[in-house]
């Protein structure tokens, strides 16, 4: 059944997740990566440094890049992928977020719209969610290539709410970093932030509302978000 197909009533509201950092903590994992081989090549990489791009679209030789200018001898990019992948894959831990599973089963059971707007590429993100088992949790899933801007501009939280046939003003998104929030208020959307050690850093002062984890969430709380525009006490 088509994305645009599957939402065919009239909620009063739907919730967006951002993926990395909200869905799947990746961004830890993908740092220790980078972390790891830029040690192995005598170089550093600061937690502050990384900090900095979190959330924004990147250029696929920007650590490379990096690298090179810090190690002697570097290696090849071909090889550089390949090590950066294998540590992602030994740093990584395939399982939701603590609270997303069970945010998304009352969802779910309430027939609140879902959706991923992610600036990372759909063969990831879909990967992601197919080995986190919830691809089939979410109503549409919205990418960086389906797009022509990735955050900080609003384009995948625009298109999520056009697939899903509601106002993005009706719209809840949850979000990790700075670039995401400035992107769903872009959109109008209401926001949910929640911070990760990589992200505490950005400025969050936007959001409507901050948690520690999807755990502190509820439907009431998400629907007089998005319904109500405020934040419930």
């Amino acid at each position: 059944m088509a994305d645009e197909d599957r939402t065919r009533h009239s909620p009063d509201f739907a919730v967006i997740f951002d993926f990395d950092g909200t869905i799947l903590d990746s961004e830890t994992a993908e740092f220790e990566s980078h972390r790891r081989l830029f040690a192995d090549w005598g170089a550093t990489l600061t937690e502050d440094e990384w900090c900095e791009g979190v959330g924004i679209l990147k250029a696929e030789t920007h650590w490379f890049d990096r690298l090179c200018t810090r190690a002697d001898h570097p290696l090849s990019f071909d090889r550089f992928r390949e090590f950066t992948h294998r540590y992602f894959q030994e740093h990584v831990r395939m399982e939701p977020m603590p609270g997303v599973s069970a945010l998304l089963g009352a969802l779910i059971a309430t027939s609140v719209p879902r959706a991923v707007a992610s600036s990372a590429p759909s063969d990831w993100v879909t990967r992601g969610l197919e080995g986190l088992n919830l691809r089939t949790a979410f109503d549409t899933v919205v990418t960086i290539d389906q797009v022509a801007r990735g955050k900080p501009e609003p384009d995948v939280y625009l298109e999520a709410a056009r697939r899903m046939r509601i106002d993005p003003a009706r719209c809840v998104a949850i979000e990790d970093s700075g670039p995401g929030l400035a992107a769903a208020r872009a959109a109008g959307m209401r926001t949910v932030v929640i911070p990760h050690t990589l992200t505490r850093r950005h400025d969050l002062s936007g959001a409507d509302l901050r948690v520690a984890s999807a755990a502190e969430l509820t439907l009431d709380a998400l629907r007089a978000l998005a319904v109500g525009g405020r934040t419930p006490a």
